[in-house]
């Protein structure tokens, strides 16, 4: 450790760090309240408060859908929940990477990608991710408002769905998507610390409903459905691949979003094993156990309606209970809260702050996040089972692929983990670069970005790719993004693990 170093943080017992009393942090460009580290006194989250927040937010309606849509493409059940659950455990490992930096230096993630891209460099992965979370906050958004729009409807009567339409909508369903963003806005606008308490009860909430749904599909069927027994469409030869290996790097994208931000969470850990047992106990056991829930409660439905009902807010509406219907719709507004408050939120809410520190907190960044959300029409992405899988979530795993692979080569290959924290807000410190910019993460953004999701195909690209050349490589592109960043940026920073001041 350097003689600034030493002055400027000192390092816990267990390995966490923090500043030194007295460091100055003042310069309005790079830091304020919301993005200077949380001091160790404050990090407080324990393994079940991580444990938590991932089973709030893989509860949600559509990780439930998830499945439906590989049974789409020709998936049997068990393939599908094999597809999901591989996924999950795969993008655990950046995941429990790029969190370890959250928990030792108390950093979010836009403070934690100016290691590697430089203080204004950190601005390019930064808004990369940011639009990412505004486009799934509208998705989320979209599936809350639409749970009190059908849920309220069948309460309400005919003449609630049967409202005049505005914009291909009835009126009333937009009331409803005003109605749950507002929800939104409102607990997310006391901060960080009422996320936790939501997150702790409405984590077991969430589960009961969830039971609760297969009870009584279970109760009314009898038993469970022929979905159970239907074969796969693809068997296990050449045309499963042809598919799982697309939809694997899709199911990678769904989360791929978390496994850059989550120092945002991480930073308020109480030590690493809380962060790296909660996180390991809660997304892949819970993903996994989700879609298997999903797949026992849709081929119920298929008993007692004759055809699966994939979308559970289309199911609990079929109740003929007032009491159950409550709860179904108490369920839906909390399960969808809690993953898009935590999920799609809190990152670009980090981000907009990070990007103009003086003129956004982390308040003002949230409610700049809810606007981007609502004028993006987000019911589109998600009407076609091909778009959203390959294209939507192919692309956003393909980019942000890239991205994780340099914040894990930059940090744990260059680096080692040791940062000089009070640097990260300083210009002309170790991370300045050249003008606040690192030319070799920026090089290898563009390089795995070209090769990860330059070759797109279908939807809106052309059925020949972007780059005709680069089509074979789009179907991996969340793996060859993250490999091909990380291996070029761990050889463009041979030699210099500390860049030249």
């Amino acid at each position: 450790m350097s003689a600034a170093q030493s002055v400027t943080q000192s390092v816990q017992p267990d390995g966490r760090i923090e500043l030194a009393p007295g460091t100055d942090l003042s310069d309005p460009r790079f830091a304020n309240d919301d993005l200077r580290p949380v001091p160790v006194a404050e990090r407080r989250w324990t393994t079940y408060n991580f444990l938590a927040l991932w089973v709030g937010m893989a509860h949600n309606i559509p990780s439930w859908t998830l499945a439906s849509g590989l049974v789409a493409l020709g998936m049997d059940w068990k393939q599908a929940v094999l597809t999901i659950a591989l996924a999950n455990l795969i993008v655990l490992v950046p995941m429990l990477l790029t969190g370890h930096a959250g928990t030792k230096y108390g950093i979010p993630f836009p403070v934690f990608a100016r290691a590697s891209f430089g203080l204004r460099g950190a601005n390019l992965p930064a808004m990369i991710r940011a639009a990412v979370a505004c486009a799934w906050f509208g998705i989320q958004t979209w599936i809350g408002g639409e749970g009190i729009f059908l849920l309220a409807g069948k309460l309400l009567g005919s003449g609630w769905q049967d409202a005049s339409h505005v914009g291909g909508y009835p009126w009333t369903q937009w009331l409803s998507f005003l109605i749950f963003w507002v929800i939104e806005m409102a607990i997310i606008v006391r901060g960080m610390e009422t996320l936790r308490r939501f997150e702790n009860w409405a984590a077991p909430f969430v589960i009961v409903g969830a039971l609760a749904l297969l009870i009584w599909i279970s109760v009314e069927a009898g038993g469970f459905g022929p979905l159970l027994d239907q074969p796969s469409k693809l068997g296990w030869d050449g045309d499963f691949w042809k598919v799982f290996f697309p939809a694997l790097m899709g199911m990678i994208g769904f989360w791929s979003t978390l496994s850059l931000n989550i120092p945002d969470f991480t930073r308020f850990g109480g030590s690493q094993k809380a962060q790296i047992r909660g996180q390991a106990l809660g997304l892949p056991t819970t993903m996994t156990l989700f879609a298997l829930l999903s797949v026992l409660v849709t081929s119920g439905s298929q008993a007692v309606y004759g055809e699966p009902i994939w979308d559970p807010i289309a199911l609990a509406a079929k109740m003929d209970s007032t009491v159950g219907i409550l709860f179904a719709l108490l369920t839906v507004l909390i399960a969808t809260l809690s993953v898009n408050i935590a999920a799609n939120v809190v990152s670009p809410a980090y981000d907009l702050s990070n990007l103009l520190p003086k003129l956004v907190n982390f308040r003002t960044g949230a409610v700049i996040t809810g606007v981007v959300g609502i004028v993006i029409f987000p019911w589109k992405l998600i009407s076609d089972p091909q778009i959203y899988i390959f294209t939507w979530l192919g692309v956003v795993g393909g980019m942000l692929g890239t991205v994780a692979g340099i914040l894990i080569a930059d940090y744990w290959i260059v680096r080692r983990t040791a940062l000089e924290l009070a640097d990260l807000y300083r210009p002309h410190g170790a991370y300045w670069y050249a003008g606040g910019w690192n030319w070799r993460a920026v090089t290898s953004l563009v390089v795995g970005g070209l090769l990860a999701v330059g070759g797109s195909y279908g939807g809106p690209f052309p059925a020949d790719g972007l780059i005709p050349f680069l089509k074979p490589l789009a179907d991996y592109g969340w793996a060859v993004g993250f490999a091909s960043s990380l291996a070029l940026y761990t050889a463009l920073s041979a030699g210099t693990r500390r860049p030249p001041r």
